[in-house]
Parts: C-alpha cells; structure tokens; sequence
C-alpha cells in the first residue's frame, strides 16, 4: 500500500496544472510593438500571466507613429506600444489590475495610456520610484483615471 500513499498528492497537482492550461483567457489583446522591443515583450508577459491573451503584431519603428494615430493615442501619453482590448485603447505599460477595471467598469472613453516608460512598470526594469498615473483619452482629451 505503500505505493498508493502520494496517488492523491499527484491528482491534485494534475488538476490544478490542467486547470490552468484550460482556462478561459479574460480578454484578447491585439499589441502593436516595435519587433525589436523588448519592454514590450515584457509587458506582454506580465498581461499572459494576468489571465490574458495577447496577440502580438510586430512591426517597423518607423511605421508605429501610424497606428498612433489610427488609434487617435493623445500626443501626451504616447509610449512604446499600443494595445487594443475589445473597445478601448491600451497605451504603455498600464498594470493589468487597471486595465481589470477598465473592463469591469466600461467607462464611456476611448482609451487608457500612460506616459513614457516608468521604472518598475509592467515590461520595465528597476525599482517603482514614482507615482504612475494614467490617463483616460475621449475625443482627443485627457483625465487623470488612476495613480497608482
């Protein structure tokens, strides 16, 4: 009978491991990133292990200012990646808890960004050594959504 002593431990384990290979991703995100980026890789990362899907479209650097502006990202809160989850627009390295509640609240704006690359932001190296804030974006106007 000894044999049979760790038969429940490994059924647990083969459960929870199938549990998570099965699980339903909470959104899909389209990321538009330079290909040689590796903060964005790292922000994609951070989103995969968050319970998202994320479906990368690499490009140019020199072709990224146009999905910019496609997506009408304000001047003010342009980073190194854009991302688009269902209706809105994801700019920079925005912490999944926020984007959570972007998609849990459906607040009626476009979009969500945040300036530049903060250190020790989703994707970026280095300690947290500021406040984050991040920005709503509706018709081409900002406000303060979140600091964290």
């Amino acid at each position: 009978m000894k044999s049979f002593k760790f038969l429940p431990i490994l059924g647990l384990a083969l459960l929870v491991a199938g549990c998570g290979s099965n699980a339903t991703p909470k959104e899909t995100i389209t990321l538009y990133k330079s290909y040689t980026c590796g903060c964005c890789n790292g922000w994609k990362e951070h989103m995969e292990s968050n319970g998202y899907k994320v479906n990368v479209v690499n490009m140019e650097d020199k072709d990224m200012p146009a999905i910019k502006r496609k997506y009408q990202v304000s001047r003010s809160l342009q980073s190194c990646h854009t991302a688009i989850i269902g209706d809105y627009i994801v700019e920079g390295h925005i912490p999944s808890k926020v984007i959570d509640k972007l998609l849990t609240e459906k607040p009626a704006i476009d979009g969500i960004g945040m300036a530049g690359m903060p250190s020790g932001s989703p994707g970026m190296p280095g300690p947290k050594n500021e406040t984050w804030k991040i920005y709503s974006m509706k018709n081409g106007k900002t406000s303060l959504y979140e600091k964290l």
